[in-house]
């Protein structure tokens, strides 16, 4: 087992890695709009931008650990308001193309920083 950190990981203040590669498979922990390289701020533009920094995010994730997101078998995908769930299913969409991995979406009603979306996945490796 290999734990998996990042610069910004190294920082926080929270008990986790961001992906632990177990055998052939890579376990990517919630993975929020937040970019990293300017601080720890959300962008602007509302859930439209913030899934788009949330599975960019998750897509350097899956690079470091020498996946790729067409490698993805699983996500979950957690919104603070399931009326984002159609602007979220697009931007999804784009980012995955023609694979399509299982997929859950979970409404919820407070994420970590006021975020609108947190995502996290499995791939293989």
């Amino acid at each position: 087992m290999k734990m998996v950190s990042t610069p910004y990981s190294l920082q926080s203040k929270g008990h986790y890695s961001p992906a632990v590669i177990h055998g052939d498979l890579v376990y990517v922990s919630g993975q929020l709009p937040i970019n990293y390289a300017v601080g720890e701020t959300l962008p602007a533009g509302g859930i439209e931008e913030q899934t788009r920094v949330a599975l960019k995010n998750l897509d350097d994730i899956l690079k470091q650990c020498g996946s790729y997101k067409q490698q993805v078998l699983k996500t979950t995908v957690y919104i603070s308001d399931i009326t984002y769930w159609s602007a979220v299913n697009e931007i999804y969409i784009e980012f995955f193309g023609d694979h399509k991995p299982s997929r859950t979406i979970v409404p919820t009603n407070t994420l970590h920083f006021g975020a609108l979306i947190e995502i996290d996945a499995i791939a293989a490796c």
